[in-house]
């Protein structure tokens, strides 16, 4: 079954997907909910198409539509035409026959689009023999032509595999090798690498455009990543409240918007200055660069964190993984610290080393001066009251059956315990005044509220008891621009107001180089590179930070093509310098 270009459908002027006048109202307790409003709007054979906006404002509830998925309170009205079928009103039956043949989507993450239980090679076999009829050894051979041709090495091994064996970026390959496994006429993909560090990003929208430009499969793409749009979209279509406010080709939309959300929106994507400068700067950058003005004076007085020589290893004999490898790095009190890498670096654990979650295999970690492998398990309890913690998943750090109140007030019922009720409330209100969320929150449940609220629940919880030492891990990943803009500057408020020293551990570098002081550039367990960030990120030193900035994304159609190219032309000597 190779690739073979799909000829224009016959549908509404030839697309491949056609909503006019689409709407969708949810019934809810409180009353109906309209959550999408009159979106028309177009996809042709080979196009991409980029859906844009906050979150709520409906993209994700538009392609829910077009695949026929809404949930059993949502009413759809107008017309949705998937390759010549109309999916409104269609019945679950004709639903059923289009998904994974006609359409197909890919979903954000890929744990929850794959079975934990059942090999990949089984699971991609099976959406195979649901749509055609063929054998099962036919099916498992067609499963390992499409883990090879959507690039995970070794294929015949891989589809032994269970998804827990494979690492993140392996996992989106394998939900796109079931997207694709039909050669669908629409490929629906809805934030398909949010989670993703920027290296795989990269290689995974190479995929997709490849796949498109070799089969005329129409794209859908739902994001928030600017970024990621100008890199992959022909044309553009902005959300607000359930609208389309603006759409056009990715140039003019990103170029020159004409609406003031629009505006807003890109106002507050953050940029990589070595991206958008070509790679050169002015020698005075190295010192006064973006990064200079990021939070925190310079280093001063005795770390909030220091790892000296630090080596983490799991496991035994063969079988034993070197996570960290001599790594050295010291925060200090009002000073914000970037810890960057691709997944599987080491960043995360020496962030859950410098927490005192994991004990070093060899060296030395400084809490607030004290050696934590010389404390006592009652004075270490003590030091870890200084420190607030910040994850990616606020969904999965806040307790859905407590109120905010009560996650907020936890770390007080823990370290503070004598504290009267009313004065654990006290200073809830207080905390959740300086996150900037109206007290009454307090009274409501987590998923009650937007994701970013959400987010700064879970940095108020942080800094309730006024943290030393402030470890966010991937804090604003999972968030659109404008809210992530949001929730770094009340951290950078909140910084200056109380002086603590921050661990930033993420895969964003134009958020880094925004927020912190200094960088870590972490590989394979080692601190690749650390300095200023202003130095480092706009003058790197060793090629692999120079791959990581060239991988990523800038919000301008025109400087991402010459510089997609110029990756593209990298990799491709690399390889051939590799065979020769």
């Amino acid at each position: 079954m190779s690739a073979v270009r799909r000829p224009a459908a016959d549908t509404l002027g030839g697309h491949i997907l056609d909503l006019d006048d689409l709407g969708v109202v949810f019934t809810t307790e409180t009353g109906p909910v309209q959550a999408v409003r009159g979106v028309s709007l177009h996809v042709a054979p080979g196009e991409t198409l980029a859906l844009v906006g906050e979150s709520g404002s409906g993209k994700s509830t538009v392609a829910l539509a077009a695949m026929g998925l809404l949930s059993g309170n949502a009413r759809a009205t107008g017309r949705a035409v998937v390759d010549g079928t109309d999916i409104v009103g269609a019945d679950e039956e004709r639903l059923s026959g289009l998904r994974g043949s006609t359409v197909s989507m890919v979903f954000q993450e890929p744990a929850t689009a794959l079975d934990p239980l059942t090999r990949v090679g089984k699971q991609i076999a099976e959406v195979i023999r649901n749509h055609r009829r063929v054998s099962a050894a036919d099916a498992a051979e067609r499963a390992v032509e499409l883990l090879r041709r959507v690039g995970i090495p070794e294929p015949e091994q891989r589809a032994r595999a269970y998804p827990f064996q494979l690492s993140g970026g392996q996992r989106q390959r394998v939900v796109i090798a079931m997207a694709i496994a039909n050669e669908p006429a629409l490929l629906i993909a809805d934030e398909p690498t949010t989670a993703l560090d920027v290296t795989v990003q990269a290689e995974i929208l190479d995929l997709l455009r490849r796949l498109a430009e070799e089969t005329g499969t129409g794209v859908l793409l739902v994001t928030h990543n600017m970024g990621v749009v100008a890199d992959f979209a022909d044309r553009v279509a902005v959300m607000y409240q359930g609208a389309i406010v603006e759409t056009g080709p990715v140039e003019d939309v990103l170029l020159r918007p004409s609406h003031d959300y629009t505006k807003r929106l890109l106002s507050a994507v953050p940029r990589l200055s070595v991206a958008e400068a070509g790679g050169t700067a002015r020698a005075d950058e190295r010192a006064d660069g973006p990064g200079a003005d990021a939070p925190g004076a310079a280093p001063a007085g005795q770390p909030a964190v220091e790892l000296t020589d630090v080596s983490v290893v799991f496991g035994r004999g063969k079988q034993a993984v070197h996570a960290l490898k001599g790594v050295s790095f010291a925060v200090h009190p009002g000073e914000t610290l970037g810890l960057v890498g691709e997944s599987g670096s080491g960043k995360s654990t020496a962030s859950r080393v410098a927490l005192g979650l994991i004990a070093p295999t060899a060296g030395s970690v400084t809490l607030f001066g004290a050696d934590l492998a010389r404390t006592r398990a009652r004075a270490r309890r003590a030091l870890r009251a200084g420190i607030g913690v910040v994850l990616q998943d606020p969904v999965a750090s806040l307790d859905a059956r407590m109120t905010v109140g009560e996650c907020v007030a936890e770390p007080l019922r823990i370290h503070r315990g004598r504290l009267s009720g009313r004065e654990r409330e006290s200073l809830v209100a207080a905390v959740l005044d300086r996150v900037r969320l109206p007290r009454e929150v307090a009274r409501r449940t987590p998923r009650e509220l937007s994701g970013g609220q959400r987010q700064r629940v879970s940095l108020a919880r942080a800094l309730v008891l006024e943290p030393r030492l402030l470890v966010a891990d991937e804090p604003t990943s999972a968030l659109d621009v404008s809210v992530q803009e949001a929730v770094l500057e009340v951290i950078r408020e909140l910084q200056e107001e109380l002086g603590f020293a921050c661990l930033f551990v993420s895969h964003d570098l134009a958020v880094v180089q925004q927020f912190a002081r200094r960088v870590v550039v972490m590989r394979a367990g080692r601190a690749e590179e650390q300095g200023l960030t202003s130095a480092t990120l706009l003058h790197p030193e060793t090629d692999y930070t120079r791959r990581l900035l060239a991988a990523v994304p800038v919000p301008d159609p025109v400087v991402q093509r010459g510089r997609r190219a110029e990756r593209l032309a990298t990799l491709a000597a690399g390889r051939t310098e590799e065979q020769g």
